[in-house]
Parts: structure tokens; C-alpha cells; sequence
């Protein structure tokens, strides 16, 4: 069993290689010292206990997990601006699940400099826009898009019927849609 001060003598040891090693992989310094810090905290908490022998080993599983958690939230983000460009039916059917007929589009263009930036771009309007919407909606929406829960996981978490989560989203999408074309953001420029 490793003492308080074995685990702080170890992770002041790691931070900056740790710190060094996630930049190189995620390209973003404020990502990067928010993996590391979730990392740090995740071994603290849960394996503050085991030798310290077993510390380099647990913290890069655990760094290496909470980069790959980084990634798939990143890829979901990405994927829901192409679903409110790809939004287009037309009707007014609220059970209607857009991230249910979403194809994967555009995956080469992700390395470009200038689609990266106009994707952060886009992320943060679509973030203002989601600011404005009802709670409900909101939550609905980061649920089942941001946080890549299903209908059922979505409903059980809000406490709601899974019908009234597709109606929630629905709406979501439709409003964000709306707003974004206001500012400018045409179903073209989303697509990039």
C-alpha cells in the first residue's frame, strides 16, 4: 500500500512527460492539461491504494483511456455539425431520430488545416446556439449526441419516456438548424 506521499511524489514525477505525451497526441494545450488532470485524479482516486510499484503502469492505462474518451467525444461533436446539415426532412415528425439515418461523411477532409478550423468554428456557434435552447431540449440533445447514449439510456437518465426524448431532439435539431442558418451558417458551409 503506497502512502499519500509516494502517490503525490509519483504524480509530480509524471505530470510533465504525461503533459508533454498528450499534447503530441491531441494538439490542443487546453485538451491536453484536462486529460492529464481527469487522469491524475482517476488514479488518485480509485487505485490510491495499490503499491506504488504498480502506479507507471495504472496511470499510462489510465491516461491512455481518458485520451481515447477525448477522441470519441470529438468524433461525436464532428458528426452531430454534419447531422444538422444533413438535416433535411421536411416534416414535422417529432418521433424522427436524425442521428439514426446519419451516414459518415467527409472522413478525408478531417486532416485538413482549414476544415479544422472552420469546424471549431462551427462547434462554438453550435454551442452558443445551445445555450439558448430549452433545458429539456439541451439535455436531450447532449445526451444522446455529445454523450452518445441510446433512446432508452437517454429517457432513463432524464426520467421521461423514450418518446418524449425523440420529440426533445427533434426539436433541438430543428431550432439549432434555424439559429445557425440566422447566423449565417448555411447547410454547405456545415458539410466542410
Amino acid at each position: 500500500m503506497a502512502s499519500v506521499k509516494e502517490l503525490s511524489d509519483f504524480l509530480a514525477q509524471v505530470q510533465r512527460r504525461a503533459y508533454k505525451q498528450t499534447v503530441y497526441a491531441v494538439r490542443d494545450d487546453h485538451a491536453a492539461l484536462d486529460i492529464v488532470q481527469d487522469a491524475m485524479l482517476k488514479l488518485a482516486e480509485k487505485y490510491g491504494e495499490r503499491p506504488a510499484s504498480e502506479y507507471p503502469m495504472l496511470f499510462q492505462r489510465i491516461l491512455q483511456n481518458t485520451m481515447r474518451d477525448f477522441w470519441r467525444r470529438q468524433k461525436v461533436r464532428n458528426l452531430w455539425t454534419t447531422l444538422l446539415s444533413s438535416f433535411t426532412s421536411n416534416t414535422e415528425d417529432d418521433d424522427h431520430d436524425p442521428l439514426e439515418t446519419l451516414a459518415n461523411e467527409n472522413q478525408d477532409k478531417h486532416d485538413e488545416p482549414f476544415a479544422e478550423l472552420e469546424r471549431r468554428q462551427t462547434i462554438a456557434t453550435i454551442e452558443q446556439a445551445l445555450q439558448k435552447l430549452p433545458a429539456r431540449q439541451r439535455e436531450a440533445f447532449i445526451l444522446r449526441y455529445w454523450e452518445e447514449m441510446d433512446v432508452a439510456e437517454t429517457a432513463a437518465s432524464m426520467g421521461c419516456s423514450e418518446g418524449s426524448v425523440k420529440t426533445h431532439c427533434s426539436r433541438a435539431v430543428h431550432a439549432l438548424a434555424a439559429t445557425l442558418e440566422k447566423t449565417g451558417l448555411s447547410k454547405s458551409s456545415l458539410k466542410n
